[in-house]
């Protein structure tokens, strides 16, 4: 099927085809810094980079642990190895536990070019649904996090791909493309659980029943990829069972479906028109560019493109739904669709006359131009004030060059879709200047230099007193070489005459008798609450009284 317009012949603005290579690169180049270290850290990581930690320790590459040392069955497989995969290869770093999810959300942006050339026939469409979903904010947190979004809404873009490849080819589908769904399917299983199998078989259903262009079930029957696939889907999950018996089971399905759907009208409601509005909002500012004529667009459209258009609106309102169904919602639950989604909105957008709209185009160019600037020069302040490292001035120098190409490219009127994309890429490489002397160096990075320096010998236990996400990051400062043990949160006082050494917050210190320890300071940073304090005082002689009088401080102790 084909989906060329009249519109492609008579542009307004001269644009290339996309490479989407170009753009996974640039992701990764933009992106890419955030997940160098934590710039940020999200509070889930801690159960993968500690678990991939403790496999590298025990050598069982099977079972997954929290720092306590206890079992934790909540999630399948797939984010753990990612993890572990990148502690082989670069050893036990932040970037190491983030690598894979960053590379994810690259393959991502690729994988929807891929899928938007199968189902759109038409490579410059694809490509700006490419640019689309690289500058969605959504995936571009995703995948500066070790946890298993991004890896689904990759996964699921796999899949994704086989099933625009079915709607196009019908009965005739190619035999790669049932590959590319039910591998597609069974990882993202693996990735993520139930979430998978739902988005699957709402897919499926689809195939077999919608009104305008149905596949036969034959033509779906594969077996060579479907044997392969169901293999890969539940072979964790049969090997829990064969070791642990089935007390992973009940702590799986708690997680996916006790703990995670709502029952509640109001909590339903509440939950569906924020997803809803994040689904519209996350895609600013393209979505802007579309909307004006959209009743004439679809009074002309063809039976494959009802097709396609429908399988998205599915696909939209089934994540919508398991999103408003939740306990808590979190705005990574729309990752799985956002691919798919960006395809639709490219095609409204290029039927609708995108590449017409220059002057609108250059508009929101601009704002995001100016949002860099302002955004870099604050990241020069904050490292001219605080002595940055000359590695920080280089990406500084590398910033101010690519923003200088892009209001080139403002001023010129070229290659403007691009352009959008990327300058909302590099607001994200710009604050990460900034957030270099905010966050950085972290509580992990300051005790593995202490440690270093020979002050934490390797031998015997540490137990951790104190905020667990910080104890994961100081868990990757340290290493496979030391035995790192977060205590209980309230009953930690019972445990104490088992470890010589500690490491506690320092808001613990008075719930301890710490008069038969020899303290250390090892680790001090910005606490959140006094940043902008912080921020007022940059500069100036009272910095450094109030870091220490209200920066967030963690102890070794060692008995005496």
């Amino acid at each position: 099927m084909k989906f060329q317009s009249s519109y492609l012949c008579d542009m307004t603005l001269t644009e290339q085809e996309i490479n989407p290579w170009v753009v996974m690169a640039a992701f990764l180049a933009l992106v890419g810094p955030f997940a160098l270290s934590f710039h940020m850290h999200y509070p889930d990581e801690m159960y993968y980079s500690d678990a991939a930690l403790k496999m590298l320790q025990n050598g069982d590459y099977l079972t997954t642990y929290l720092g306590s040392g206890e079992l934790r069955f909540k999630k399948p497989i797939l984010s753990y190895w990612a993890v572990l995969a990148g502690y082989k290869l670069f050893g036990v770093t932040p970037l190491a536990s983030r690598f894979f999810f960053l590379m994810a959300g690259a393959a991502t942006v690729g994988l929807t070019f891929a899928a938007a050339k199968v189902a759109l026939d038409n490579a410059k469409t694809a490509g700006l649904a490419a640019l689309i979903v690289a500058s969605h904010p959504i995936l571009i947190f995703s995948a500066t996090r070790s946890i298993p979004d991004v890896l689904l809404a990759m996964t699921m873009t796999l899949a994704g791909l086989g099933f625009v490849g079915y709607l196009r080819f019908g009965n005739q589908t190619p035999k790669r493309y049932a590959w590319y769904l039910y591998l597609g399917l069974a990882l993202a299983f693996e990735a993520k659980g139930l979430p998978a199998f739902a988005l699957g078989g709402l897919g499926i259903a689809y195939l077999l029943f919608n009104p305008w262009n149905r596949v036969k079930w034959k033509a779906l029957i594969h077996w060579p990829s479907i044997l392969l696939s169901i293999f890969v889907a539940c072979f964790w999950f049969v090997a829990m069972y064969i070791i642990h018996g089935g007390t992973y089971i009940d702590s799986f399905l708690h997680d996916q479906v006790g703990t995670r759907v709502g029952s509640r009208i109001g909590l339903i409601l509440s939950n569906g028109t924020i997803a809803l509005a994040l689904m519209i909002v996350g895609f600013f500012p393209w979505f802007a560019f579309g909307f004006a004529k959209l009743k004439k667009i679809f009074q002309g459209l063809s039976t494959e493109e009802k097709a396609l258009l429908g399988f998205v609106l599915v696909w939209v309102i089934g994540i919508l739904g398991m999103s408003a169904l939740t306990s808590k919602f979190y705005e990574r639950y729309l990752l799985p669709v956002i691919p798919v989604a960006a395809i639709g909105l490219a095609w409204i957008l290029a039927k609708n006359g995108f590449y017409e709209r220059i002057k609108t185009i250059r508009w929101a160019l601009g704002f995001f131009l100016a949002l860099n600037t302002i955004v870099i020069l604050f990241g020069i302040y904050l490292n001219s004030q605080l002595s940055g490292p000359w590695l920080i001035w280089v990406q500084v120098g590398t910033a101010i060059l690519a923003l200088g190409n892009l209001m080139r490219l403002f001023r010129k009127g070229a290659k403007l879709p691009k352009a959008l994309s990327y300058s909302f890429l590099l607001l994200f490489f710009s604050a990460s200047i900034a957030t270099f002397q905010i966050s950085l160096p972290d509580q992990g990075q300051q005790v593995k230099n202490f440690a270093k320096a020979g002050s934490l010998p390797s031998e015997g236990k540490i137990g951790f007193i104190g905020n667990l996400h910080v104890s994961s990051k100081i868990r990757i400062g340290l290493g496979t070489e030391y035995d790192f043990v977060d205590l209980p949160r309230f009953e930690f006082r019972e445990v104490l005459p088992e470890y010589d050494r500690l490491i506690l917050e320092d808001k613990y210190l008075d719930s301890i008798d710490a008069s038969g320890y020899n303290q250390t300071l090892v680790s001090i940073n910005w606490d959140s609450r006094h940043i902008p304090d912080l921020l007022l005082s940059v500069g100036t002689p009272a910095f450094d009284c109030l870091l220490q009088e209200h920066g967030k401080k963690y102890f070794l102790l060692e008995k005496k």
